[in-house]
């Protein structure tokens, strides 16, 4: 479907209250993943063994990293792209950028107007981003050919601009720890994936599972969708290729992302449109399925 107009007129099929659970990854080795999500992005660990970890804030688990890959993420592979950590305040986004920069780390801190992010990867190649909402600077408008960016006062915008580093290391103190792990109030946002075709990934993310459609761009390869919550849940590019296939199982990459539904009726309509469309899923009890999407990117979907 390329009418975008039409795209916006979607209804949302499932409760507004769907959110991104426990994601799942396979890496090369526990200390090596903790130098970048607990010492980088600020995760703390809330149980470990010698072969996996699972972090979160609080109590509250958001990441399991299990050292099961012999090697890193394949180059234009499909899977995760990154798993977005929403930040409750600016100034968690300066603390963490701060941390990073300080280590020397690879960082992409990057304004898009309608958030404040930047972009890192541990060291087997697993995306992450880190982002703080601003919708009240401006908003997107999806065009064919890729996606016009507009600030309140109707002024053009990148939405890849690099971040006033100046203006955001204003919201720290001289005395404030930058090692400390993010607060209560961080979530997991979205997550984003690659997928070998947008209308697919679309249809399937939309009709299927029964998220509101937000944009699909063929000109910028991206597409995403929603609840009734205005930043994407789920996002997915084809930037990897036409040829990008799923990375081997002994390989770092994507094990499993959750999406978690505020109610039994939202898997039960799930489950008789999945019949409907003929897409295979795995029952796990009464109220969780296992599943993929057409390119094969593996989830669970329970209600919790």
């Amino acid at each position: 479907m390329n009418d975008l107009t039409s795209i916006k007129k979607r209804q949302l099929l499932l409760s507004p209250d769907t959110r991104v659970g426990i994601l799942k990854l396979r890496v090369t080795a526990i200390d090596r993943a903790l130098d970048i999500w607990r010492d980088m992005v600020g995760l703390a660990v809330i149980e470990q063994s010698a072969n996996s970890v699972t972090l979160g804030v609080g109590d509250q688990p958001m990441i399991e990293l299990t050292a099961s890959a012999s090697g890193p993420v394949p180059p234009r592979s499909l899977g995760l792209y990154h798993i977005a950590i929403h930040v409750p305040a600016r100034k968690e986004l300066a603390r963490a950028i701060a941390r990073q920069m300080r280590a020397g780390v690879r960082t992409l801190p990057t304004d898009h107007l309608v958030s404040e992010a930047t972009y890192l990867w541990d060291h087997d190649g697993n995306g992450i981003e880190l982002t703080f909402e601003t919708p009240e600077r401006g908003s997107y408008i999806a065009q064919d050919d890729g996606i016009e960016i507009k600030t309140k006062d109707g002024s053009a915008h990148s939405g890849r601009e690099p971040i006033d580093l100046d203006d955001l290391f204003g919201e720290l103190k001289p005395d404030d720890d930058l090692t400390a792990s993010l607060p209560e109030g961080t979530r997991l946002g979205h997550v984003h994936v690659h997928v070998r075709d947008l209308f697919e990934s679309m249809d399937f993310y939309a009709d299927v599972l029964g998220f509101q459609r937000q944009i699909l761009s063929t000109g910028f390869g991206m597409g995403d969708v929603r609840t009734n919550y205005e930043p994407h849940i789920l996002a997915f590019n084809v930037w990897s290729g036409p040829n990008a296939t799923l990375p081997p199982s002994d390989k770092a990459g994507l094990t499993q992302f959750e999406l978690l539904l505020a109610n039994q009726t939202d898997l039960d309509g799930i489950t008789a449109r999945l019949d409907a469309a003929g897409h295979s899923f795995e029952r796990s009890g009464n109220q969780s399925i296992s599943l993929a999407d057409p390119s094969g990117n593996p989830m669970l979907i329970r209600v919790g």
